[in-house]
């Protein structure tokens, strides 16, 4: 079975690819092999949407803003590394 995909779709408009990038490089920091593939998706319209294979993790639009990193490492964990401890990103 491949290694799950996951996807950033950003707004070019609203000048959110250093966010983008940056949730990337944090997401391949934490799950070094447990992600096949980060990819960045150039959108407009204000989006930012957070996907893992046909999964939506987050989406701007509908949650009201960014997601908190921390907040996304454990969706992202949920699914890729249900087992693991994200240490101080799983302190609430």
């Amino acid at each position: 079975m491949p290694a799950p995909r996951l996807e950033i779709t950003y707004c070019t408009q609203c000048r959110w690819l250093l966010r983008a990038g940056w949730t990337a490089q944090e997401l391949l920091t934490t799950f070094p092999g447990d992600l096949g593939e980060v990819a960045l998706v150039p959108g407009t319209g204000g989006v930012f949407q957070v996907r893992l294979d046909d999964d939506m993790l987050w989406d701007r639009a509908t949650e009201g803003g960014f997601p908190e990193l921390s907040r996304l490492k454990q969706l992202v964990r949920d699914r890729v590394a249900p087992d693991r401890s994200l240490g101080h990103s799983d302190r609430r």
